[in-house]
């Protein structure tokens, strides 16, 4: 009978000490967190893609200081990750570069394609040439919004144009698609008799340049919202009067402001 009482204890004991032991785990099981390996910060998923920061901060950094006053190193700063982070996204700066000229081109691209296809229509629907004028002044007003909306956009072109001829396939990528587009659409008018144009090229270029120039005229404005608002107006005005005269039909009065 002793001998019976002491195998039950020693079991019962035996089974308190598994069930502490389990119940030990269990609960270790549920305080600890797993454990984070050392290094980089955890990802934050609920923000943008850490190549979309890339090209945001880089965007703004080309901007301000051009290609050559940027590096890597600056970016991976500005967006808050190691400089190998970047590399493993674009693995040169060149690369870099291009990917955001990229961003922007097709940001401008869908910003501009309902002002273009306005455009295509009036050129399409007869020899009037009032149609083709009012949708060149909404392709302008779309073009300076876009800009008004995006300056860096215009800070990134002037930038790779200060040396005209490095970095070049960038024009041809990310610019002359849209000038080619626009260029063809006023050749087409010429060629039913809605407008006068002899030189497309010369014309788009010329638009583009002075809606750049607008933009910088912007931001030396500063935060004086009253010049700020002058020069939108003013320049909005030019711009419609500058396409009345070019495209007026002989002896018509071209001063048509809106």
């Amino acid at each position: 009978m002793r001998k019976s009482t002491e195998k039950t204890g020693k079991n019962a004991g035996t089974e308190r000490v598994a069930a502490a032991g389990g119940a030990g785990e269990a609960a270790g099981a549920e305080a600890a967190p797993r454990a984070r390996r050392r290094g980089r910060p955890p990802r934050d998923r609920s923000g943008p893609p850490t190549s979309e920061r890339i090209l945001s901060e880089a965007t703004a950094l080309f901007a301000r200081h051009g290609m050559e006053g940027v590096s890597m190193r600056d970016i991976a700063g500005r967006v808050g990750i190691d400089v190998s982070s970047v590399h493993h996204h674009f693995a040169t700066k060149e690369s870099l570069y291009d990917a955001c000229f990229a961003r922007v081109f097709e940001a401008e691209r869908a910003g501009l394609a309902p002002a273009v296809r306005g455009l295509t229509e009036a050129v399409r629907s007869g020899p009037d040439g009032s149609g083709v004028v009012e949708a060149l002044r909404d392709l302008v007003d779309a073009f300076v919004d876009f800009l008004d909306d995006h300056p860096h956009t215009t800070f990134l072109w002037l930038r790779r144009w200060l040396d005209p001829t490095r970095h070049s396939p960038l024009d041809e990528a990310y610019a002359l698609p849209i000038y080619h587009e626009i260029e063809q659409a006023l050749l087409d008018a010429a060629g039913r008799g809605a407008v006068v144009e002899p030189t497309p090229h010369v014309t788009v270029r010329s638009l583009v340049w002075a809606a750049h120039g607008h933009v910088a005229a912007l931001t030396a404005a500063g935060g004086d919202a009253v010049a700020a608002a002058r020069e939108k107006r003013e320049f909005r005005a030019y711009a419609h009067r500058l396409i009345g005269r070019l495209y007026a039909p002989p002896g018509a009065d071209a001063e048509r402001d809106s």
